[in-house]
């Protein structure tokens, strides 16, 4: 493949994720939002998340050895037309319904998201493995620019998904939504160029499990890594907030949505920025894969002195709490972005190009898994003992990725040339 047909192919799998990621968030926002002011409690709202985690771990056990039998563009545009699916679905949710038929039927559609999702998701990451130029650390620029922007993106479907359910409602959003993804996908199958590569008809389901021992440690410790974020972020923080904000009235229902949307989608902003520049901040710490292990353990070792504190603060009720885990949660979004950064080098780093549809659909399958965990740690630990056991719970799960990322040998000796300046 070309150079500018290699961008191309980037550019229009970028711009794709982009908008996935865009309805994602706003549609992450809208559910919880609108079913908490229904009167679902924390943990019914954990529920409502369960069954999206789980697809997303059957999904990316799969969606490896899809791709790898039928080509990176067949999995991005099926994520797309699910995604839109499940968007046309939910609209058609009856508010007679009662609790438990709407828990269900919301389930099953954020089942059918959580697959389209990770579909799009190991679509658009293993393509950077094939696509990026391998001199002056292009593989580590392009993963953190594709994956910091995409947070960034995801971070404005917050804030627009809590906007648009106090202004237009939950049915109109989400119709909306669908509209615009499938103008996506029109544009996505006009301009996606061919070249990419196909699929190969041979490629066993076996052979979705890593040979690879620093995948298998690398894919545990992601698993803990991100279920110390959901623990604190799915439901905690944000039932947290509306408790604080909402005074119960129609005006300040409105006033917390657009409040708890405006941080969520301000922290995955800040987030997603701060990976995207992940390269520049850690160059001296990633100058080869064996260093870069190391700064992989640095960093989640710092990350959970983080959450630790926050639950402290929580525990003892200290003055001004909310604006400490507001701080908190930001340094945490800091250093949370520095352990992601380095995490989604290493897997592409340790996988190889005959291998990388399947190493990165195992490790998808470790960061759902750590999703679902967090999800349901966080409507439990939040309605058995408030923010301070979600935060609490969030610190344990980081204390495990850090002993996770201790198994790693990092038998990957080849070089990460360093930028140039």
């Amino acid at each position: 493949m070309s150079d500018t047909s290699g961008l191309k192919a980037y550019l229009t799998v970028t711009a794709a994720y982009w908008a996935f990621m865009l309805t994602d968030g706003a549609l992450r926002m809208l559910v919880l939002l609108h079913f908490h002011t229904l009167g679902f409690s924390p943990v019914q709202l954990a529920y409502l998340f369960l069954l999206y985690e789980v697809m997303g771990i059957v999904t990316n056990l799969s969606a490896g050895w899809l791709a790898s039998r039928f080509g990176l563009t067949s999995t991005l545009y099926a994520g797309l037309a699910i995604q839109i699916g499940a968007l046309m679905a939910l609209a058609a949710l009856d508010p007679a319904w009662g609790v438990a038929a709407s828990v269900i039927y919301v389930m099953a559609v954020q089942g059918a998201s959580g697959v389209a999702k990770d579909l799009a998701k190991m679509s658009s990451k293993s393509a950077v493995k094939l696509l990026a130029p391998s001199e002056d650390r292009g593989l580590f620029r392009w993963v953190a620019a594709l994956t910091g922007s995409k947070n960034a993106v995801k971070g404005c479907g917050f804030f627009i998904g809590a906007v648009m359910l106090g202004t237009a409602g939950f049915q109109t959003a989400v119709l909306f939504m669908a509209v615009v993804l499938t103008a996506i996908l029109v544009g996505t199958l006009l301009f996606m160029p061919a070249d990419l590569p196909g699929g190969k008809k041979g490629t066993k389901m076996s052979a979705v499990w890593p040979k690879d021992p620093d995948i298998r440690a690398l894919s545990l410790a992601r698993v803990f890594l991100f279920g110390a974020r959901d623990t604190w972020f799915v439901v905690g923080i944000p039932v947290f907030f509306y408790a604080v904000l909402s005074d119960g009235t129609t005006e300040g229902n409105r006033n917390a949505f657009f409040l708890i949307g405006s941080f969520m989608a301000a922290w995955v902003i800040f987030y997603g920025f701060v990976q995207a520049f992940a390269p520049k901040f850690l160059a001296r710490q990633t100058q080869d894969v064996a260093a870069t292990v190391r700064a992989a353990r640095l960093w989640v070792a710092v990350l959970t002195c983080i959450p630790a504190l926050l639950a402290l603060a929580a525990l003892f009720q200290v003055p001004g709490l909310v604006a400490i885990v507001v701080c908190g949660l930001l340094v945490f979004a800091v250093v949370f972005a520095f352990n992601s950064a380095l995490h989604s080098y290493l897997i592409l780093a340790f996988s190889t190009a005959e291998r990388v549809t399947l190493d990165v659909g195992f490790y998808y399958m470790a960061n759902a898994a750590g999703r679902l965990l967090g999800t349901l740690f966080s409507g439990m630990s939040y309605q058995v003992a408030g923010v301070a056991g979600c935060l609490a719970t969030a610190a344990l799960f980081s204390a495990l990725s850090w002993v996770a990322a201790h198994r790693l040998a990092a038998r990957h000796p080849q070089p990460v040339v360093p930028e140039s300046r």
